[in-house]
């Protein structure tokens, strides 16, 4: 348990907006697949769309800030989520 509580201290000690936007980004994006996963037979798109796409976002954020190469799977997500947001709400 210690491991986990230093993991978050460090996190937070070295990047404090990134480790912001991961929390917000990890609570959204549960909350999305939570929406999916109870509506599955009934999608509810209109709700876990947009919360997808505005959690991808962040992880873009977040791993440009942290350096990491999980961006290039973020910038992916991001695009899809995009894509989905537009054909749903634009087009």
């Amino acid at each position: 348990m210690k491991k986990i509580i230093n993991f978050f201290k460090q996190s937070y000690a070295n990047d404090r907006l990134a480790f912001y936007a991961e929390i917000v980004e990890t609570t959204v994006l549960i909350i999305a697949s939570a929406v999916l996963s109870f509506t599955i037979l009934d999608p509810a798109t209109t709700i876990f769309v947009p919360l997808y796409l505005v959690g991808s976002l962040l992880a873009v954020f977040s791993t440009y800030r942290r350096g990491s190469s999980a961006i290039v799977l973020c910038c992916w997500f991001t695009i899809m989520n995009s894509w989905a947001f537009v054909q749903l709400f634009i087009l």
